[in-house]
């Protein structure tokens, strides 16, 4: 596809996810040619992004699994009017009630430093090192597009990773001395068991997800700020809920979070 042809396609898939995020309504069929490459799809994020206009208070990261062109996680924007905090109890969280919903249980990091933006490349213990907290909380993945979640990675990244919000739960104290990776994590819905894992299935866990983010935004240009947060990815997976569904997450038996979900 010539190269101008392949930018109107860009530009028409940002401009239809952002027009109906911001309206509030569904989208049936994908709203383009689906991106050809990695990049590409990152390429109509960045333009939702500048058109969407609002503040970023963070990253998601999420699992591309099997991996594709050498990638086995993918990120999108959080914004800061869709970020909570449990001081409601439960936090009210919505979702395109018509489009795709889930919600993810997940380790939540807090950037305390901001990396270079000329390092390509972290350890585990240098990317620990660019953080000052480390919280539960819950992801909300919700899309007006209701085939997100089963049309492949790029079509996830082109609709800012398929996120809109996140509850932030308590602080993990000490979370340096831990081995968060053994942690058990539980979600239930409507009270329900739905899912228990622990993140040593994450490929290398949440400060894994931390690494990831560094050295994609490093290539992609964006630079991150203390204080955002980075969503490390679904620890038991991601689990489709409906309006007025109730989530809960337990942490090893000693930490917890919840939400509702509502409708936009």
């Amino acid at each position: 596809m010539p190269s101008e042809n392949v930018d109107r396609n860009l530009d028409q898939i940002a401009q239809s996810f952002v027009g109906a995020r911001k309206a509030r309504t569904a989208l049936l069929t994908y709203p383009g040619d689906i991106p050809g490459d990695i990049s590409a799809a990152y390429a109509a994020q960045d333009r939702a992004i500048t058109l969407y206009g609002g503040s970023i208070g963070g990253w998601k990261v999420g699992r591309i699994n099997p991996p594709v062109e050498g990638y086995d996680r993918l990120t999108g924007p959080i914004f800061s009017d869709t970020i909570f905090d449990e001081t409601a109890d439960p936090v009210a969280m919505p979702v395109f009630a018509d489009g795709f919903a889930a919600a993810e249980a997940e380790f939540l990091l807090r950037i305390g430093t901001a990396p270079d933006p000329a390092k390509a490349s972290y350890t585990i213990a240098e990317a620990a090192d660019l953080l000052d907290a480390v919280h539960v909380g819950i992801e909300i993945a919700s899309s007006p597009f209701v085939g997100i979640n089963g049309n492949g990675p790029f079509v996830t990244i082109s609709d800012f990773g398929n996120n809109n919000g996140l509850v932030i739960g308590a602080a993990i104290p000490d979370w340096r001395e831990l081995d968060l990776n053994a942690w058990l994590v539980e979600l239930d819905i409507n009270g329900a068991p739905i899912g228990s894992k622990t993140a040593a299935s994450m490929l290398d866990g949440p400060i894994g997800a931390a690494r990831f983010l560094f050295e994609i935004m490093a290539k992609r240009g964006i630079a991150l700020q203390p204080g955002q947060w980075i969503s490390s990815g679904a620890v038991t997976g991601v689990h489709p809920v409906a309006v007025g569904d109730s989530v809960d997450v337990r942490f090893d038996g000693r930490l917890a979070t919840r939400c509702i979900i509502t409708a936009l």
